[in-house]
């Protein structure tokens, strides 16, 4: 049944409902709803299908409501378990409402539990802005306010009403339940307002009485009847899971005692914790994850420390990232940019210098030069041929005609140029083109003795899979979380590629294999970068890995993950925000790593095992031409004295072979 033409009904039989009954509940109700919860989506629930208080609230309430729905909670639990799967589903969602409201008829004292049992399946917990209106009485204020189902609802009002709970008084209120109120409520101090307060009990939740009204036609002190967000946390104790992950978070991890509570060095998010605690006044203690996971998901259920925040067994973790699969268990909170997942290979080497003669020219060119000048010879040859044919005369050789462009290639100037007008065309276009060669070939020739080149570096993994006897590898904590589904479920054939031959190995042993050669690394930017700025660095700063210009980002964001429904992720959030946008969150993600480095240097250097080479390649020395740059002229020497003596045997054989 529609009320108002925007209530939908469910269970709920209002029909013989009398308007005159309850109409100071009514009144009352009504003018909270009005000033706190306009264009809010309502959710009506009550425990009896003919309660004088729903039928007079709905009644009120059918007016400039925005939507709602009315729920007897008996009725919703006597369907079959899909039906009410569905009805569950329903409940809070509306898309025209910017806000929700709750209001709960209690006035049926026998059946709150079934109440409760219906606000913590439909999930009241994960929706802590929800603003709850009770009305019961009195003696059941701190049992339902403090219940488990309100663990997180930060605006909770409860109305008690003052009536003997006999059954006697009962029939009498369903009877005539605005007699009974006039009577008994206000002979005995009219109404009593409580407020859930979340922390005031030394960090604890509780109920407090903020209010004595007498029901009038104007209500007092109904403006500031629902708190604001969650300011302060009063001391409250908060449970934090961390997994190490330098610069955002870093412990000793103990194996005694795997999930046991941690020191945290000093991190990013040591420093952000801090700064909150400072600021909303709440005490915390940090745990490690037992298995040092992010958490993977399976059949619905996350492991690791996203499993924790889905179980609820902690508050918020630490230096965590968001995937769809993720964020519909947990609240997440950007902190800090996303790491980018980079490419280390050993640092691009030196071009073999017995090549730098060929190097100034691809192979394409030096085969495009190779064909010219066979072809221009073949041409030269039928030009001679055809004019000697015509005008008479002595031709031309085949073998002269190709030395003949050879020579002027090599700038030889021809002695015998050409007698006939198509001959001497030919050669002059061919002497130009000879011109652009060699002084292209000459220049570059001295830009690479000069500075010589290096080999392609690495930069993405597409550069991987095209190399040949190549392998790579990552760490094992990596696939531990968001990297490996972002390997696994990639629809790239080229990640699937990279995930299907990708080794599990330790960082050390990664970074022994790069210096072999023919191995690359594949792990986080700025986690890596720690350890070669510490240990594989010399004092000028160089080093012989390289690390990746092209970054794959395979998360938006790294930040804080939240328990769903946390009250005080708002603040949090606030917080957060105001640190980035003030640029203290970057100053303190580079002021942990270079006091990072300085430290591990500073052990390393009183450390005989570890020894910081120096990488320098004198790339800005004064190049002096030796024997290991023009080796290459003196390999096309001897390479041409071998083809000369090859030659000389063949003709030496032909001579005997065929000589009369």
């Amino acid at each position: 049944m529609n009320v108002g033409g925007a209530v939908k009904h469910m269970g709920v039989d209002v029909s013989g409902a009398s308007e005159k009954m309850g109409v100071d509940v009514g009144v009352m109700v009504g003018k909270v709803v009005e000033h706190h919860l306009s264009g809010c989506h309502l959710v009506l629930i009550t425990t009896t299908p003919h309660s004088p208080l729903t039928s007079v609230i709905i009644s009120r309430l059918s007016e400039g409501m925005e939507a709602g729905v009315v729920v007897e909670a008996g009725w919703v639990f006597s369907q079959d378990q899909l039906v009410q799967d569905h009805l569950l589903q329903g409940l809070w969602d509306d898309t025209r409402a910017t806000c929700r409201g709750l209001i709960l008829d209690l006035t049926d004292i026998n059946n709150t539990t079934t109440i409760l049992k219906l606000l913590e399946a439909a999930g009241l917990r994960k929706k802590s802005d929800t603003r709850v209106l009770v009305v019961g009485e009195r003696a059941g204020v701190k049992k339902f306010l403090l219940h488990h189902s309100f663990r997180n609802t930060v605006h909770a009002i409860y109305l008690a009403l003052h009536y003997h709970t006999n059954n006697d008084s009962l029939q009498r209120i369903r009877s005539s339940f605005r007699k009974v109120f006039t009577q008994e409520t206000i002979a005995r101090g009219g109404v009593w307002v409580y407020r859930r307060c979340m922390y005031c009990n030394n960090g604890e939740a509780d109920a407090r009485v903020i209010s004595h009204w007498v029901i009038t036609p104007k209500l007092q002190d109904i403006a500031h009847l629902f708190q604001d967000e969650v300011q302060t946390l009063a001391g409250h104790k908060l449970r934090v899971v961390a997994v190490p992950h330098f610069p955002y978070m870093d412990f000793e991890f103990n194996a005694r005692d795997p999930g046991g509570i941690i020191t945290v060095k000093d991190t990013v998010d040591k420093r952000l914790i801090n700064t909150f605690a400072a600021a909303l006044n709440f005490t915390y203690e940090i745990r490690a994850e037992p298995e040092l996971t992010w958490g993977l998901q399976e059949n619905g259920v996350f492991t690791g420390m996203m499993g924790q925040l889905q179980r609820e067994e902690t508050d918020f973790c630490a230096a965590a990232g968001p995937s769809p699969e993720r964020l519909k268990v947990v609240e997440f909170l950007r902190g800090y940019p996303s790491d980018l997942m980079t490419v280390t290979s050993l640092k691009p080497s030196l071009l073999p210098e017995n090549l730098s003669l060929m190097r100034p020219f691809t192979g394409e060119l030096w085969f495009a030069l190779l064909v010219s000048v066979v072809v221009w010879g073949v041409i030269l040859w039928l030009l001679q041929g055809m004019w000697r044919r015509v005008a008479g005369g002595n031709g031309v050789r085949f073998s002269t005609a190709l030395m003949y462009g050879w020579a002027a290639l090599m700038e030889q100037s021809p002695r015998d140029p050409p007698v006939n007008d198509s001959g001497r065309v030919l050669l002059g276009w061919w002497l130009v083109f000879c011109l652009v060669i060699t002084t292209g070939y000459r220049s570059s020739l001295i830009a690479h003795m000069t500075i010589q080149g290096k080999t392609k570096p690495i930069e993405t993994f597409d550069d991987l899979t095209k190399l040949t006897n190549w392998k790579w590898g990552t760490e094992s904590w990596l696939l531990k979380g968001v990297p490996y589904e972002y390997f696994s479920k990639h629809p790239d054939p080229i990640i699937q590629h990279i995930f299907k031959n990708m080794e599990v190995i330790s960082r050390e042993e990664a970074l022994k294999k790069v210096l072999k050669g023919h191995f690359s690394l594949i792990v986080w930017e700025n986690n890596l970068f720690i350890t070669i700025a510490s240990y594989y660095t010399d004092s000028h700063g160089n080093t012989r890995y390289y690390v990746s210009k092209k970054g794959v980002s395979i998360m938006a964001a790294f930040g804080w993950g939240f328990r769903k429904g946390a009250p005080f992720y708002p603040r949090f959030h606030q917080l957060m925000s105001r640190l980035e946008d003030a640029g203290i969150i970057k100053y303190w993600t580079e002021d942990v790593t270079a006091r990072r480095v300085k430290e591990n240097r500073a052990a390393a250097a009183l450390n005989p095992q570890v020894v910081l080479e120096n990488t320098r390649t004198g790339d800005s020395e004064e190049v002096v031409l030796g024997m290991q740059h023009m080796q290459g002229a003196f390999y096309l020497l001897f390479l041409g004295c071998f083809f000369a003596f090859l030659i000389l045997l063949w003709e030496n054989l032909a001579h005997s072979l065929f000589s009369p």
